[in-house]
């Protein structure tokens, strides 16, 4: 019996391109670089499916010029923005991403952020880097505690939740926003907030951690940040498109803000100039789940969607419409 035909977009982790040499007809991308429409398209001729991943745009125009034979694209990331769900359905496509295995991971790289910029770390690195750094002194580029300040988490999910668990062991206060309020046992004391607004104006550090949807773009915005206290920083490791560039620079540069801390960028890697003249800016790029472990994990999750779409069962992580 032939093995599934797959198109594989860019160059994932060794084990994983292992396990898919081993299970599948798999056309790799040995060079990493990013695949132009024309050449998803003209390279899924004969493929039974795709493993995809943020850096491909599948929207409905290039969905519609596949050929028939693609059955499945599974997406190496939890977020599934980048592709148009619902066009794949219409070509009865089915679709699967990768939750749970980046959530530890993501975490981590949160808390970095936010420690990293309520510390001033991005001033601190730049003036060793750049031989500015003269002498100690008591009143020498202070920053803020975490201790004591109120955390607000935009979107209680699985990464959320980790954030909260690790916020706690700092001393901070966890207050968050979702759709639907935890049930006692999962909110573990923290303060639900039933709307957006009401926790931009109880949060001094704020943690995005929603899904980008029509909803929640540009939903940190020039209102919304004016409703935050003076002084408070903006972390986002959830994506570029739910922060206005303009509104949280301008925010920054005006004393608004003390800091931000940002690890995803609307347009990345061709992200807004500005946030590299800014010593209050603790930057990042996108390494919320770069540790071998984890981008590992992502490869076997995906891969076990496909085993299991090509043996007849419902792959574990699909996603609808």
């Amino acid at each position: 019996m032939s093995r599934p035909s797959l198109l594989v977009t860019r160059k994932l982790p060794n084990a994983v391109e292992a396990r898919l040499a081993r299970d599948y007809d798999a056309e790799t991308n040995a060079i990493d670089t990013i695949l132009k429409p024309d050449d998803l398209v003209a390279r899924a001729k004969g493929k039974d499916g795709f493993l995809v991943t943020p850096a491909d745009r599948l929207d409905a125009d290039l969905i519609g010029r596949l050929p028939s034979s693609i059955r499945i694209m599974a997406s190496f990331s939890v977020g599934y923005d980048h592709i148009d769900v619902k066009a794949a359905e219409a070509r009865g496509i089915a679709v699967t991403n990768t939750p749970d295995v980046l959530t530890d991971a993501t975490a981590d790289i949160a808390l970095l952020l936010i420690l990293g910029a309520a510390r001033g770390a991005a001033a601190g690195m730049a003036a060793i880097r750049e031989d500015r750094w003269k002498n100690w002194a008591p009143t020498g580029m202070l920053s803020t505690d975490v201790r004591g300040k109120r955390l607000g988490i935009i979107g209680m999910g699985r990464i959320g939740q980790a954030v909260a668990h690790r916020a706690r062991a700092f001393g901070m206060e966890v207050h968050y926003h979702n759709r639907a309020r935890l049930d006692a046992g999962t909110e573990h004391g923290a303060v639900f907030h039933a709307t957006a607004e009401d926790l931009f104006a109880a949060s001094d550090i704020l943690s995005i951690h929603c899904a980008s949807t029509p909803e929640t773009r540009r939903l940190v915005n020039a209102k919304t940040i004016a409703l935050l206290p003076k002084g408070a920083i903006v972390v986002n490791t959830a994506r570029g498109d739910i922060v206005d560039d303009e509104a949280l620079i301008s925010a920054l540069q005006a004393g608004h803000l003390r800091a931000i801390g940002l690890d995803v960028y609307a347009n990345e890697p061709n992200i807004d100039p500005r946030y590299r003249t800014l010593e209050n800016a603790f930057l990042l790029p996108h390494l919320g789940s770069a540790t071998v472990e984890t981008r590992n994990a992502m490869g076997f999750r995906a891969l076990d969607n496909l085993d299991d779409f090509f043996a007849g069962r419902e792959p574990r992580d699909r996603v609808r419409s």
